[in-house]
């Protein structure tokens, strides 16, 4: 890869061995060479390549904080063992005890949002106080495996809560919800995808689609040795009628899916790059398409970037029978190093009702492989099948999110519920800093960025072709394809001016597209990155205007 992003000149030979290379893997690079430029320039480098958010959400981590500092007071009275060794804390009488500790606290505001968590887990669902406060407590210091092994009792009530709130506008569907509590959302796509093999409801060859651009791994996995799928892109291709992209889909290849040969569809929604939320429309067709056409179709929902998009519906909402939904705190808090999501799948869905119809043969491997863990294997759910995937079947025993992490997405979760409560605040303030940044990163291009109810500006897909024929026309935008790689921006943008940015068609996003994380930099940062860009794209236009034949 060195001697291929080192060359001046760009060949055929070179763009068809860099269409191999992850954007993620080549964003690594692009970082080397922007160092090199800093060193050489005294330049600052600017990574917008990263999805990691620059922010944290404080409360709900200091709220753990302090349940931790009670937590630790309970086990020193249940007794010591020797000097720093503390016994197990005990259920009886804890709720008591807790309520009396918050009162002590009471000043302070991590203490009397403690007290709304307990309150509404209480009244609103009518918890054993004791038993909550004893699951909190042994959650914060982590004394016991996950137990249930799939997510806790209440972790899961208060994550389930939520996903209603911000996936399914307070109007989730009827019938009960499992959660199985995952190490980030990254986690969650290898269960899934792993489980899916497993169980033979998708082998080698079966027809998937790929609604695109999209996160890379959707695209990668399926191309694996292991999986091989006969993978279907679905395109975010309508343009508006002034030639912008709308990052949206055509009716005509939405109803590929109609063939029941596609036994799966893939989905981040809203979308990684382009950062927007599937139409009404579209959920429409997908709805009448498992309906009257493809009633097996299996579809797995990303939705990590929901709560950008107020009033968001998921494909779960809409196709609850037929829709895995994957969710991580990861964005929205903060929290990419706490590795906590949940894979969210209905009671009653496809997936359990097609393990229901494999053959005998398989039936009979199955029972083979989950055996040593259940009796019943043909009655255990798709989810449960996934929890002990998750740890290779033979430690299913011991499977399971760790008890902190499920806790810190409790609090989370909750955070979320009390505030949407007493005013939506957090949700206000972030949507605030991201379209701050968004419109500055923008307008400093020299760009029209049309409002959009469905964008969620987490990132920012720009496609240069569009804005070179808007800027100097068709036969500009000709001589920018014929002269020059797609990959040309992206090195020179780190080369020439220290900006790290990801090449949106490794996404299998248009070719001359970039993608610009609007999360992990400072706002005066995206107006350097802007000028930066539209400096780039005019010295195209000025190496073009002098390849003009002078007109006398």
């Amino acid at each position: 890869m060195e001697k291929l992003l080192t060359q001046k000149s760009y060949t055929p030979d070179f763009e068809k061995e860099m269409e191999k290379i992850s954007p993620f893997e080549l964003k690594n690079r692009l970082i080397e060479l922007a160092d090199e430029s800093i060193r050489k320039m005294m330049r600052t480098l600017l990574n917008a390549g990263r999805g990691n958010p620059n922010w944290v959400v404080t409360l709900p981590r200091d709220a753990f904080f302090l349940l931790g500092e009670y937590a630790i007071a309970e086990c020193y009275r249940s007794g010591t063992f020797a000097d720093g060794i503390a016994a197990l804390p005990q259920k009886e009488g804890i709720a008591g005890r807790f309520n009396e500790f918050l009162k002590e606290k009471q000043k302070e505001e991590r203490a009397l949002f403690l007290q709304k968590c307990y309150n509404y887990m209480v009244e609103e669902h009518g918890a054993n106080a004791d038993e909550l406060i004893h699951e909190w407590v042994e959650s914060v210091i982590g004394d016991q495996y996950p137990v249930p092994d799939r997510i806790l009792k209440f972790c899961e009530i208060a994550v389930r809560d939520y996903l209603a709130q911000e996936l399914c506008a307070g109007r989730p569907p009827q019938g009960e919800t499992d959660l199985f509590a995952t190490e980030g959302g990254t986690a969650a796509m290898c269960y899934i995808f792993d489980s899916l093999q497993q169980n033979y409801l998708l082998q080698k060859g079966d027809k998937v689609a790929l609604m695109t651009p999209v996160f890379t791994p959707y695209i990668e996995i399926p191309q694996m040795r292991r999986y091989r799928y006969n993978v279907t892109n679905i395109p975010a291709n309508k343009m508006s009628k002034d030639g912008l992209h709308t990052w949206q889909y055509d009716e005509r290849e939405i109803n590929k899916l109609r063939s029941p040969d596609y036994k799966a569809l893939f989905i981040v929604n809203p979308s990684n790059p382009p950062s927007y939320a599937i139409s009404n429309d579209t959920v429409a067709q997908l709805v009448d398409i498992v309906e009257r056409w493809n009633p097996n179709l299996m579809i797995v929902t990303d939705d990590v970037y929901a709560t950008y998009i107020p009033g968001f519906q998921s494909l779960y909402a809409a196709l609850p029978h037929n829709t895995i939904c994957v969710y991580s705190f990861s964005k929205y808090f903060g929290a990419t190093g706490w590795r906590a999501a949940v894979i969210a799948l209905h009671r009653d869905n496809i997936f359990d009702s097609l393990l229901k119809r494999l053959p005998r043969k398989r039936k009979s491997e199955l029972q083979e492989r989950y055996g040593s863990i259940r009796r019943d294997v043909e009655d255990m759910r798709f989810i449960d099948r996934m929890v002990a995937d998750s740890r290779q079947v033979a430690l299913n025993h011991t499977a399971g999110l760790s008890l902190p992490q499920q806790m810190q997405m409790t609090l989370f979760a909750l955070y979320s519920i009390i505030d949407k409560r007493e005013g939506d605040k957090l949700r206000e303030n972030m949507h605030r800093i991201i379209e701050k940044r968004l419109q500055t990163l923008w307008k400093s291009m020299g760009f029209t960025l049309p409002p959009d109810p469905l964008r969620a500006g987490y990132y920012s897909e720009i496609d240069l072709l569009v804005w070179a024929r808007k800027f100097y026309g068709e036969d500009f935008a000709s001589f920018l394809r014929l002269n020059y790689s797609p990959l040309d921006v992206v090195y020179r943008l780190a080369t020439e001016t220290s900006l790290v940015v990801l090449n949106g068609g490794g996404f299998d996003g248009p070719e001359w597209s970039i993608r610009v994380s609007l999360a992990n930099l400072k706002e005066e940062d995206y107006a350097t990155i802007g000028r930066c860009v539209r400096g780039i794209l005019d010295s195209y236009a000025e190496r073009w205007k002098k390849s003009l034949p002078m007109v006398e």
